[in-house]
C-alpha cells in the first residue's frame, strides 16, 4: 500500500502522532537535543516532548512551522500544499489584457 493511501486512512490525531515521530527522527539526524530544538523553535520543552511522543494533537501551526525550520524542512511545505497551476482560462485572460504594442504621444 502506498504511503499516501495509509495517511488518507489515518485520523487527524494519528497523523499528528506520525508527524511527531518523524520530527524526532529529523531532530536526531540533525544532532539536536530536545532542549536545543525547543529553544531554537521558541516552543516549550514540554510541547516538543509531547509532540514527539504523540501525546499532543493540537499543536499550533506556528509551533509546527518553527520546529520544521529547526530541522531544515520548511521548504518541503510546498510538497504538502503545492501552488495550483494557472488555468488555461486565466492565462487567456492575462494574455488578452497584455499590451500588444506601445504607442508614445507626439
Amino acid at each position: 500500500m502506498e504511503v499516501n493511501q495509509i495517511t488518507a486512512r489515518m485520523s487527524n490525531p494519528e497523523i499528528v502522532m506520525e508527524l511527531g515521530r518523524r520530527f524526532k527522527e529529523y531532530r536526531l539526524a540533525h544532532r539536536l537535543t530536545q532542549k536545543e530544538a525547543a529553544q531554537g523553535a521558541g516552543v516549550s520543552l514540554l510541547t516538543l516532548r509531547q509532540f514527539e511522543n504523540g501525546k499532543v494533537c493540537n499543536i499550533t501551526m506556528g509551533n509546527f512551522l518553527a520546529m520544521l525550520r529547526m530541522v531544515d524542512c520548511l521548504e518541503r511545505m510546498d510538497d504538502v500544499l503545492p501552488g495550483l497551476p494557472v488555468s488555461a482560462y486565466v492565462m487567456e485572460q492575462i494574455m488578452h489584457k497584455k499590451a500588444r504594442r506601445v504607442k508614445h504621444g507626439k
